[in-house]
């Protein structure tokens, strides 16, 4: 078995051999190596035949074990940060309009992708082949609009909970300010727009229940036979469905749908 093996830890970082002792590793294998940095996590790249490390009248730095996923995940987690930081330090003196957001490493293939708005159009190849350099992989920086923003961002919506774009929707729909109308809601941008300042996604969630509900719903003035007489109908309430009848003189009551006629 040979215990001396090649291990990259950056993408494009140079090759160190390593004394892999009785650890069986193959190509393309992450393992856990002691380095003067201390633990850090680098890819199998190549598997040496020259002979036991001690043979080779040098110290070669040890792997302590194959690589797991809380490994995997604590290395992705710091490389994350570490390229987010940086591009932010690199767009501060580039003096470039633009906002990193998050960014995402494949550890398959070692590439790091960062994620940014910006208002305008902006030209960061500049940016790109720095950061590359200094972090010694493969960098995409990729503009995304303002509702994936709050998705990579996250946060907490007017409900009190969690944003639904960062816990279960996989998709972001069409949303309408007719939506809004369709459930009587006040066309007020603060009240009916989330944290991106696009209208909130939930409005989506039960609007074919709200418009089938209005379609039995009697038009506004209409007048319509109540349990208590004729009178007319001045609001609707769709959540309870329920209708507000002015009867004769100042009488104003509140009714089921179910209970009145002259409606749809």
């Amino acid at each position: 078995m040979n215990d001396v093996i090649g291990v990259r830890v950056r993408p494009r970082g140079k090759s160190i051999l390593c004394d892999a002792g009785d650890t069986v590793v193959q190509i393309g294998d992450y393992v856990v190596v002691e380095t003067q940095h201390g633990e850090e996590l680098a890819k199998v790249i190549s598997l040496e035949d020259e002979g036991p490390s001690e043979d080779r009248g040098e110290e070669l730095p040890r792997v302590l074990r194959r690589a797991d996923q809380e490994d995997l995940a604590r290395t992705m987690q710091e490389r994350r940060e570490e390229a987010l930081s940086k591009c932010r330090e690199m767009v501060g003196k580039l003096d470039l309009k633009m906002k990193p957001l998050a960014s995402v490493w494949d550890p398959g293939t070692g590439h790091l992708t960062i994620f940014f708005s910006a208002r305008e159009r902006v030209d960061f190849r500049g940016l790109v082949w720095k950061l590359s350099r200094a972090l010694e992989t493969r960098v995409e920086l990729r503009q995304v609009g303002s509702r994936d923003e709050a998705k990579l961002i996250g946060g907490v919506g007017r409900c009190g909970y969690t944003l639904c774009c960062q816990t279960f929707l996989t998709s972001f729909s069409s949303v309408s300010i007719k939506m809004a109308k369709e459930q009587n809601l006040a066309l007020n941008p603060m009240k009916i727009s989330g944290i991106c300042g696009r209208l909130l996604c939930c409005l989506g969630y039960e609007n074919k229940e709200y418009a089938a509900v209005k379609k039995r719903m009697p038009p506004m003035h209409h007048e319509v036979v109540t349990p208590e007489g004729s009178g007319r109908v001045i609001g609707t309430n769709l959540l309870k469905e329920t209708v507000t009848v002015q009867l004769g003189g100042e009488s104003v009551r509140e009714f089921p749908l179910d209970k009145l006629e002259g409606g749809r």
